[in-house]
């Protein structure tokens, strides 16, 4: 069964930081691009962040470039987002997704696997 579990979110001040972390099991996710999506409340679902299999090419959202950075784990099956220089605005549901395809993927039909999302709160 495959699983992507996502962790390290919860509440901090504006111009902190958090580290997300997503571990993929059930299939060797090496081969996968990954990415990090969003929810606000009241909104959809947008794209965050996108890194290739081998995390050689990454792109970023216009609103969290420059302020976040994506990365995979040695053993490729985790993907960690680290968000710096926090704004209220960041506060959503942050959710990791897993791509077949190796390549970098932007929009939501692109994903094949998605996990539960944890919360990330940013007071002002």
């Amino acid at each position: 069964q495959v699983q992507l579990v996502e962790s390290g979110g919860g509440s901090v001040q504006a111009g902190g930081s958090l580290r997300l972390s997503c571990a993929a099991s059930g299939r060797t996710f090496s081969n996968y691009a990954m990415g990090w999506f969003r929810q606000a409340p009241g909104k959809e679902r947008e794209f965050v962040a996108a890194t290739s299999w081998n995390g050689g090419n990454t792109y970023y959202a216009d609103s969290p470039k420059g302020r976040f950075t994506i990365s995979r784990g040695n053993a490729k099956n985790t993907v960690y987002l680290q968000m710096n220089s926090l704004k209220p605005e960041d506060t959503a549901v942050y959710y990791c997704a897993a791509r077949v395809m190796g390549g970098l993927g932007y929009f939501e039909s692109e994903y094949d696997y998605w996990g539960q999302g944890t919360q990330v709160t940013v007071s002002s």
